[in-house]
């Protein structure tokens, strides 16, 4: 883990998204936080020794999902799928689909496996799963303005965790989709998934993929940034702390009552052509239920 002193700094932006306006002033106490996400290897030694079992290999109730057909009622998890052509961009299921026995030991479904990937950040993790890891390792989740102070390295506004270019002299800082997405992607790998933690440069407080390869969960009810702004331009918000899980509710989606909790950080699904969400200030809104192949995690510890 890494040791950060905390203090104020400016979060949000109003040169992107509308859910992360207004930019205001926002205070944090030091704190600790892990130096990357979470890993397989490291989540392995946890299922290990405590015998957790994760959302994804549960197969949910329909009693809990009014309308859902018990067909549909199996363990499994959301899996990226790229496309074989150019499809709309404001439909999804063209590039997810729901893939019985995906879990984070098969990320990409049944036939997967991560022993060959055991630097790499896990995921098919939902937010119970992730809490409970860090309690286990004797930590917490990061709230959305720790993680965000954090990502920001030191840096004072600036668009990305290493200033205001995304690709400063060409070079790529983060594992984000390079090329057209969801179906042509360019790294120089041949690969369009996760990396293993690590493989770009750190931050400005040597933390590493705070941008890019995984969404991670803070522990914040997803809310309005609008609504945490302060009342008066001349102070910072100490310590914010997010909403209530009743107002994190999806207001497009009125007969479903899970509770949204803030994601930060992009993930190799991130492209210029859309989610341009690699970035400190970026947040999406994820259901505390929800697992999918691009979300992982990292801890933090308070105080010192």
């Amino acid at each position: 883990m890494r040791h950060l002193s905390g203090g104020t700094f400016r979060m949000g932006s109003d040169r992107f998204y509308p859910e992360e306006a207004p930019p205001r002033r926002v205070k944090v106490d030091p704190f600790w936080i892990d130096e990357t996400p979470v890993t397989n290897r490291e989540f392995a030694a946890f299922v290990e020794a405590t015998g957790h079992v994760t959302l994804a290999e549960i197969a949910p109730d329909p009693a809990d999902y009014p309308g859902m057909d018990p067909a549909l009622a199996r363990a499994g998890s959301l899996v990226f799928q790229r496309t074989a052509m150019p499809v709309p961009l404001n439909d999804p299921g063209q590039w997810w689909a729901f893939v019985p026995g995906a879990d984070w030991r098969h990320p990409t479904g049944p036939e997967s496996g991560i022993d060959d990937i055991p630097d790499h950040p896990v995921v098919q993790i939902a937010y119970d799963d992730a809490a409970a890891y860090a309690a286990w390792a004797g930590k917490a989740l990061p709230t959305e303005a720790e993680w965000e102070f954090a990502a920001r390295g030191g840096l004072e506004d600036a668009d990305y965790a290493w200033g205001d270019e995304l690709a400063p002299g060409g070079e790529v800082l983060a594992n984000y989709w390079q090329g057209l997405f969801p179906v042509s992607n360019l790294r120089a790998d041949g690969g369009y998934r996760t990396t293993p933690v690590g493989s770009y440069p750190a931050n400005g407080y040597g933390l590493s993929d705070m941008i890019g390869n995984v969404w991670e969960w803070t522990r914040d009810w997803f809310t309005e940034a609008s609504k945490l702004a302060p009342k008066r331009a001349c102070c910072a918000i100490d310590n914010p702390r997010g909403g209530t899980r009743h107002a994190s509710f999806d207001p497009t989606q009125p007969g479903v009552r899970i509770g949204r909790r803030v994601l930060k950080g992009g993930s190799h699904l991130c492209a210029a052509n859309y989610c341009q969400r690699y970035r400190p200030a970026a947040r999406h809104a994820q259901m505390i239920d929800s697992s999918t192949s691009h979300i992982g995690f990292r801890c933090v510890a308070r105080g010192g």
